[in-house]
């Protein structure tokens, strides 16, 4: 249905020197303007039954539903859920469970984005509440039973612990709440949302750029820097990716592989040893920097190096051209789109991709221009 309006405008007729008054007329659609005053007076039931028909509160004659349903159909008239929520003063309480990320420079940026949306969605009634671990089994562990038992409506969480976090999303998903993860995906058949990068796709991308202008015998090592676990989804499936990509590229017979595993409390044991012969280094995190800086240390020239994350050591190494390519994870823009997922999904009230893949950007000494904050 369109009600006519009509606009005034004055313009000055220089033939015959003085102003003209013209009148613009347009159809405005009446179904932007109802209201549930408007719906009760057609319906002739009182704007409090419409207002239980909306919202499907309470006892409501069949009759009346039917009539103000109808009304609603034919005019369109669509709830404002920001305004309702303002009026009800109502909250939306979202649990952040991540590492913490005192000098862990990835997840700090991670931090900085959910802090972000965080005051961007505040005044729509969104508040966080924090569960941060420390990185090893036991303080994940103890973490999770006070994050199952704190009553919330969505969840943000990153599963570092392949095991225990897919025991945990058994766990807590009786709750029936939404559950983003971040920086890794271990959920089946996107059973839960996920912001971050295809970590299979990430490794595959970086075999590739290992083989890039190689003509010659090229031995590659794999160099393995974790902490004090053993590794994480994400980590697996990069390196399932990377060798993944020789293997879909058989023609590539010049390649020859070697690992080698180092703890971050043994990194004082690298020696020229595992450098010999050695073309090219990937390195499946973000630790890229512990490489260059023995290489840069020790005069080894002519290594490729491949890494991930923009980390301050990383982008050091990377404009000295130690590192030849950082693969970027872009964790703050991860940390921001959970959030932003969360705040669509229950205060929105919209569907959104459950499933959301961080782009893969190639950063070179060439094209890294830091961001002015």
């Amino acid at each position: 249905m369109y009600i006519k309006r009509h606009v005034k405008q004055l313009i000055f007729d220089k033939k015959n020197n003085n102003f003209t008054q013209l009148i613009y007329f347009f159809n405005l659609n009446i179904r932007n303007i109802i209201t549930i005053k408007k719906i009760a007076e057609l319906a002739n039931v009182s704007p409090g039954t419409v207002d239980r028909i909306i919202h499907n509160r309470g006892q409501v004659a069949q009759e009346n539903v039917d009539r103000v349903n109808a009304i609603i159909e034919e005019y369109g008239y669509k709830r404002n859920i920001l305004a309702s929520n303002l009026a009800l003063n109502k909250k939306f309480h979202f649990a952040v469970f991540l590492p913490k990320y005192e000098n862990l420079e990835y997840w700090k940026s991670q931090i900085t984005g959910v802090e972000k949306a965080a005051a961007e969605f505040g005044k729509f009634g969104v508040v966080l509440d924090y569960f941060f671990y420390d990185f090893n089994k036991e303080s994940f562990q103890k973490q999770i039973k006070k994050v199952i038992d704190f009553d919330c409506d969505g969840l943000l969480f990153a599963p570092i612990f392949y095991e225990d976090s897919v025991r945990f999303l058994n766990e807590y998903q009786k709750k029936q709440i939404p559950i983003v993860m971040i920086d890794s995906n271990i959920s089946d058949e996107n059973e839960h949302a996920y912001v971050g990068q295809n970590a299979f796709q990430s490794g595959y991308l970086a075999g590739r750029l290992i083989s890039f202008a190689v003509k010659n015998e090229r031995k590659v090592l794999v160099f393995k820097i974790t902490r004090e676990i053993e590794s994480t989804s994400v980590y697996l499936q990069r390196i399932d990716g990377f060798y993944s990509y020789f293997k879909d590229h058989d023609e590539l017979t010049n390649f020859s592989f070697s690992e080698i595993t180092v703890k971050d409390s043994g990194t004082d044991q690298l020696c020229m040893e595992m450098f010999k012969d050695i073309h090219s280094v990937f390195v499946p995190n973000s630790r890229a920097y512990i490489v260059a800086r023995f290489l840069e240390k020790n005069n080894i020239k002519g290594v490729r190096i491949i890494g991930f994350d923009l980390l301050k050591d990383n982008i050091e190494y990377l404009n000295k051209g130690i590192i030849d390519f950082l693969i970027n994870q872009r964790p703050e823009e991860q940390g921001y789109m959970g959030i932003n997922y969360l705040y669509k999904k229950l205060v929105l009230q919209e569907e959104t991709e459950s499933t959301n893949y961080i782009p893969l950007e190639i950063i070179l000494k060439e094209n890294y221009f830091p961001v002015k904050k």
